[in-house]
């Protein structure tokens, strides 16, 4: 999309020399982009619309838009979680109040399942890189002309596959964004969900499937045995360096009078072993993703029906198939008959890479460009992540140092938060304020050199105040 051409034929809506109201917008057309409704309400005007890039695409997008006189000349867009196609509207209304120009995607698709893409091949590409690309141009081309000039300052927010997308943003299109905010990201996205078939795999007997040999209340007693092994700062309820703890779950084994409530069987330790240690190739035994920390087993987002590791290891709607089972059949094998007993994880992965690699994963450590362009990079994972290995975001941080050397503290740092759960909750705290961090670091040169986080809805008084991650930390 040309943004110039964009901005030209809106203006002519509400004739040369004006700006259009939000009504003007109303069924507003030009090149691939079309505003389906236009609505002013409480001060914003809430825009709905759709970018056709290119055929067999369909790209959905909410934008909302302060009164003239409450902006403040920024536009910041929100990611989106998993492979689901909702757009975050509370957080748009959220920023919107403050004063943000503000923009979502529904990445090219309807639904949650990654299935979307039978009969719609352009989506997989929508979902894993254009989407926020074209929203983010469209959104910043009808800003400059409802308020007669462009954004000063972009910002993009994402955690999980929001921060996926940060990843994407950073590597692939550069000048996007000023700032961008990237958590947990779940950017090595193919070894993860071999991880996640991989989960499935060793905690399950193939005679019956439907039975982990690893359970729910397992995944309790290990939690209670690694922060009582793990951690040593008793004056929190939470492992504070799970990275430089060594936990055996042997520790909890059974004695010899065989089972219990209380303890593990031997191969039930030897699963979790596996849990701890990551996901292997079969054959050469090279890492292929890492493994989950101490103090991540039983928590997450629904720990009373899915704790912790047991939200990935099975598809929660059918206990006898993986997660994730249509990202094997529809995008890497175009299989709608694959089953898990025709799995080879060390062949699987290669293919898959082969295949997909350069379009859904967002693994590029060269981010020089998005730092010549004046790019900052806040990034932050909890220790505590159940979903996203946090070793998967160190090893980016480490492997992007090693590109790029020190100059990579210049716009790239990692926060580690002990104690926090996939993008949040966990007992650890896990509220600071990233858009803060990230304008003074873009707008005021002042870096991040702390974070001060809090626990959500508490009296905001720092629990933590952390510094960043460097290489051999």
């Amino acid at each position: 999309m040309d943004p110039t051409a964009l901005i030209g034929i809106i203006s002519h809506l509400a004739g040369a020399g004006t700006t259009p109201s939000c009504e003007d917008l109303r069924g507003f057309r030009a090149h691939e982009v079309t505003v389906l409704e236009a609505e002013m309400l409480d001060n914003v005007c809430r825009l709905e619309g759709v970018v056709t890039p290119v055929e067999g695409s369909r790209i959905g997008f909410h934008l909302m838009l302060p009164q003239a006189g409450q902006w403040n000349a920024r536009l910041k867009m929100l990611g989106n979680g998993g492979y689901s196609s909702a757009i975050p509207l509370k957080g748009l209304e959220a920023l919107s109040a403050a004063g943000y120009a503000a923009v979502a995607t529904d990445t090219g698709h309807s639904g949650d399942d990654p299935n979307f893409v039978v009969g719609h091949p352009e989506a997989l590409t929508d979902w894993a890189s254009r989407a926020v690309h074209v929203t983010a141009g469209s959104a910043k081309a009808i800003v400059e002309t409802y308020y007669g000039s462009p954004p000063e300052y972009s910002y993009f927010e994402g955690c999980s596959t929001g921060g996926h997308q940060a990843f994407s943003e950073v590597q692939r299109y550069p000048e996007d964004f000023d700032g961008v905010i990237a958590g947990a990201p779940g950017h090595n996205r193919i070894r993860l969900n071999a991880a996640f078939l991989n989960q499935f795999l060793v905690n399950r007997d193939p005679r019956q499937s439907e039975v982990a040999v690893l359970d729910q209340q397992s995944l309790r007693l290990l939690a209670k045995a690694s922060l009582a092994v793990c951690d040593i700062d008793l004056s929190t309820p939470y492992i504070v360096d799970p990275l430089s703890c060594k936990f055996d779950p042997a520790v909890i084994a059974c004695d010899d009078q065989g089972t219990g409530p209380n303890c593990l069987t031997p191969k039930q330790v030897e699963v979790a072993r596996t849990m701890y240690g990551g996901t292997r190739d079969p054959d050469t035994n090279e890492l292929i993703y890492p493994g989950w920390l101490p103090g991540s087993e039983a928590g997450g987002p629904v720990p009373d029906h899915f704790p912790g590791w047991s939200l990935y290891w099975a598809d929660t709607a059918k206990g006898n198939v993986p997660a994730r089972q249509s990202f094997w059949r529809f995008w890497v094998f175009g299989d709608p008959t694959w089953t898990w007993e025709r799995a080879d994880l060390g062949t699987d992965v290669a293919y898959a890479l082969e295949m997909l690699g350069a379009d859904v994963d967002a693994t590029d450590t060269d981010i020089s460009s998005f730092a010549e362009f004046g790019g900052k990079l806040l990034h932050y994972h909890g220790l505590a992540d159940p979903v996203v290995s946090p070793r998967d975001s160190i090893a980016y941080h480490d492997a992007v140092t090693a590109s790029l050397g020190e100059s990579t503290a210049d716009f790239y740092r990692l926060f580690l938060l002990p104690g926090v759960e996939h993008c949040q909750g966990g007992a650890g705290p896990a509220d600071f304020s990233g858009q803060s961090v990230i304008e003074d670091w873009v707008e005021r040169g002042i870096p991040p050199d702390l974070i001060d986080v809090t626990y959500d809805g508490g009296d905001g008084s720092p629990i933590e105040r952390l510094t960043p991650y460097n290489n051999g930390d």
